[in-house]
């Protein structure tokens, strides 16, 4: 820009590109004399982060999400205008119009108007009851609504409609997803990641309809109650989001005369001008040379930074224009990983595709690899591990085979992908790998948190964060600096260990508190991670923090223990009643079998001694639960990070070669540590001889009976890495062996990492069994008494779970509104006969396969 030109720049429009386009040309060094900025904006509120927009509805505040503050607008002199639309552009005068009547003339005009929601022209798509999902605004309505709605429907099954799913899920709506395409996010990902991904949506009870189109919104009252299905099928529900895809908004342009495209789009060319050299245009309002419209965060942020370019540089600066975009994505739909990449459909010519594929874990990976040995793309669904340092390289030959890159980690080594300083770390910013080791280098960062303040990395979608951290500590470390391995971005300082020791000794009793006195709450995920906020709910539960459902420790939950059960592939919920022992009387099994006989469930005796219960429908878990503790039974746990059983033997009660009674110490212990929340689940077992029918040695913590005693096992499980049970000790009296399990389970829960089991928390401590055997019978570290005194308030303080609920009417409160209307049936869970009992009807069948 000279000083012969004029320098009021206004810009229509203040989302985030708008933002973005601001904090370019204001960071612009030197800058330019003279220059005013008018920011004109719809919306009632500044920019804000749409990427996460869906958190606001767990918590996260407007002003979390905002991305402008009134001391970037101060700093810079930009006087922003909201609520007061453009309604005019007249291109001769060079002046703007407002909907309130205010004429503010230009010298240059960015145009940055976004996009609008389409919504099928249906009948009734504009019946009471019927939203877009946009704007906080729309967030606002949709919550409103959905607190006297049961059932909510979702138009289109991409990105922001399964969000859109994941939020009326989360509100406690039966919700179901109709998508006009074969199959789920049909742009990012192929058939096969498509089944996978609708089949673990469905296993966590959305409803999913693809090949399906919206034939009308049906209207009752004034109200919605239902939606007619291109096949003639009825959905009934309460609540329709429309999430169809967005258009560009580029009805000023047009009525200014611009150049528009025959599908929509402001037209401009490589430095983001228009066919008026005084008007600009960027973000999803633009058609960019390539000719597509971009309706990603990071395709804007780079069209906001050309633009910001050409006004400072003067003459167009060829090294900066925008003509295409890499339209990968990463990210997390209602707790299902997903990503994909480059050319992640396999068009190219002689390309191959490397290809592995369990549906029953829920896990689909593919990479297509060009002719010449070169990544050109991928689809991971379930485990997007590898997403951060594979995307970096498409383009380039991979420096490992690519079945190493797919296969799980159970399969063999893993290869490890070096990525070159020039590749893009986070495609939002377009921040290079080299950038952020210079950040660590040279400017002295030490961790996530300084790179997002230093080069932007990681302040977008969020999908890099863990490849930053990465590069940070292997930066760090290679420069001789010690590090740190946090918990999570949120507790960057303080492993799970740590987090446990300040909540014990400081006597903290909320995930709020402890985020605001010990960890970072900045940004959009202010609330918390899906790593954060589980184990310090844990944490929390192992503390007597109070019922699981008060207050915002219900937020911290992971699905199961929302609704104290555990969710079925159908939908449908299981009621495992806990039974210590495997013991249980006649009248115990009388009134399991008419519960499971008049709520039409499915039985089955388990491998942990106990009968589960499957097929119950969320409304219908209170009744059980209340003819279940009149009985007296309690919950088993089976839903949450806890003790789930302590099998056991007969025992020398019975069988002619015990030596020890085996089930009531079984039973004793069961009783013990019922409700203990630990980082991950436990599971026990007592054998009353070394002929070991109990199968203790492959238990958490595993006690065999010998003539002088008992014999402590702890540290086996099963699973997929399967690892037998070390012995700790040996012929303990009773006091002594119940003493040192407590310890060992405290000193457990209190130094192991989040998921971490029993039998990869002893191989990872430093000395390992030999340690663990030192601390809790010889007290080496003086903390005996401070883990019998944390067991001691665990038992004193137990109450179960179930019943607790039950005498609360807020909190069974919330199993009713999750439910149809009483007496309704739920048409998502359905059953069919087999060998005389129920089974879930899926949706479809897959199988596993690899090429």
């Amino acid at each position: 820009m000279t000083d012969a030109q004029q320098t009021h720049v206004v810009l229509v429009g203040h989302g985030m590109v708008g933002q973005r386009f601001l904090e370019a040309l204001t960071e612009a060094e030197p800058r330019p004399p003279g220059l005013r900025i008018t920011v004109l904006a719809e919306e009632p509120r500044r920019a804000y982060d749409r990427v996460h927009l869906t958190s606001w509805f767990s918590g996260t505040t407007a002003e979390e999400l905002s991305l402008c503050d009134d001391a970037f607008a101060a700093e810079h002199g930009i006087d922003i205008r909201l609520g007061d639309p453009v309604e005019t552009i007249d291109r001769a005068a060079r002046t703007v119009t407002t909907r309130a009547g205010h004429t503010v003339g230009y010298d240059t005009l960015v145009l940055a108007t976004g996009s609008y929601p389409f919504v099928p022209p249906v009948p009734g798509h504009d019946t009471p009851g019927c939203f877009v999902y946009r704007t906080i605004e729309d967030l606002e309505a949709i919550k409103a609504a959905a607190e006297r709605a049961r059932v909510g429907v979702v138009v289109g099954g991409g990105l922001l409609g399964l969000e859109a799913a994941g939020a009326l899920t989360a509100m406690g709506l039966d919700t179901h997803v109709v998508e006009f395409a074969p199959r789920l996010m049909a742009l990012q990902i192929d058939d096969g990641g498509g089944r996978v991904l609708r089949r673990k949506i469905q296993d966590l009870g959305v409803t999913v309809h693809t090949d399906a189109g919206t034939r009308a919104i049906v209207d009752r009252a004034g109200r919605v109650a239902g939606m007619v299905l291109s096949d003639g099928t009825e959905l009934a529900t309460d609540l329709v989001v429309f999430s169809a895809g967005v258009r560009p908004r580029d009805r000023l342009a047009r009525a200014a005369g611009l150049a528009v495209g025959e599908r929509g789009g402001i037209v401009v060319d490589e430095y983001c001008r228009t066919d008026d050299p005084h008007v600009l245009a960027i973000g999803e309002c633009a058609l960019a040379v390539d000719g597509r419209v971009y309706g990603l965060v990071a395709p804007g942020y780079a069209m906001a930074e050309v633009a910001a370019r050409q006004l400072v540089a003067g003459p167009p600066d060829p090294d900066r224009t925008f003509t295409g975009a890499d339209l990968s994505t990463s990210l997390k739909l209602l707790g299902v990983d997903v990503a994909g990449f480059g050319d992640a459909h396999g068009v190219a010519e002689d390309c191959v595709e490397v290809l592995y594929s369990d549906p029953l874990a829920g896990v689909y990976k593919k990479l297509v690899i060009g002719a010449d040995g070169r990544l050109l793309g991928g689809v991971l669904v379930g485990d997007a591990e590898a997403y951060a340092q594979l995307r970096p390289l498409t383009g380039s030959p991979l420096p490992v085979p690519p079945e190493q890159l797919v296969l799980p980690a159970a399969a063999g080594p893993r290869g490890q992908l070096a990525l070159p300083d020039t590749a893009v770390v986070c495609s939002c910013h377009g921040v290079a790998k080299g950038t952020i080791r210079a950040a660590v280098t040279e400017h002295d960062v030490v961790d996530v948190p300084g790179v997002k303040r230093c080069t932007k990395a990681g302040t977008g979608c969020g999908g890099c964060v863990k490849l930053i951290g990465k590069i940070v500590t292997e930066e760090l470390a290679a420069a001789g600096i010690e590090t740190r391995r946090g918990l999570c971005e949120h507790f960057a300082r303080y492993t799970r260990a740590e987090l446990y020791e300040i909540v014990r000794v400081k006597g903290i009793g909320s995930f709020a508190r402890l985020i605001d006195e010990h960890g970072s709450a900045e940004g959009p995920d202010a609330d918390g991670c899906e790593v954060c906020k589980p184990a310090v709910g844990s944490i929390l539960a192992s503390l007597s923090g109070g019922h699981i459902l008060d207050g915002e420790q219900a937020a911290l939950q992971d699905t199961n223990d929302h609704f104290l059960a555990n969710l079925q592939r159908n939908g449908s919920y299981s009621v495992v009643p806990r039974i210590p022992g495997g013991e249980v009387t006649p009248e115990g099994l009388i009134t399991i079998g008419e519960i499971a006989r008049d709520f039409g469930l499915y039985t089955k005796i388990t491998g942990g001694q106990r009968i589960d219960m499957f097929g119950a429908t969320v409304d219908q878990l209170p009744s059980i639960w209340q003819r279940l503790v009149a009985a007296g039974f309690e919950s088993g746990h089976a839903y949450g990070k806890a003790l789930r059983t302590v099998k056991s033997c007969v025992g020398q009660t019975w069988c002619r070669y015990g030596v020890q009674d085996s089930v009531a110490l079984a039973i004793e212990l069961e009783l013990r540590y019922r409700g203990l929340r630990s980082p991950h689940k436990l599971k026990s077992a007592v054998s009353g001889c070394t002929r070991e029918c109990a199968e203790a040695q492959s238990k958490d913590f595993g006690v065999i009976a010998t003539a002088e005693g008992w014999n402590l096992y702890v540290g086996g499980n099963g699973g997929t890495t399967p690892r037998h049970a070390e012995l700790l000790a040996s012929d303990l009296d009773h006091d002594t062996l119940i003493r040192t399990i407590d310890r060992f389970l405290m000193l457990y829960i209190r130094t192991a990492d989040r998921l971490e089991r029993t039998a990869t928390w002893l191989t990872r401590i430093e000395g390992g069994l030999d340690h663990v055997r030192a601390v809790v019978m010889d007290d080496a570290l003086g903390i005996c008494a401070d883990l019998d005194e944390l067991m001691g308030r665990h038992v004193e303080t137990y109450e179960d779970e179930w019943a607790a609920t039950l005498a609360d009417p807020e909190r069974v409160r919330r199993f009713v509104s999750f439910a149809n209307a009483p007496g309704v049936p739920d048409p998502t869970v359905r059953f069919t006969a087999e060998r005389e009992q129920i089974k879930p009807v899926l949706f479809e069948r897959l199988e596993v396969r690899g090429r």
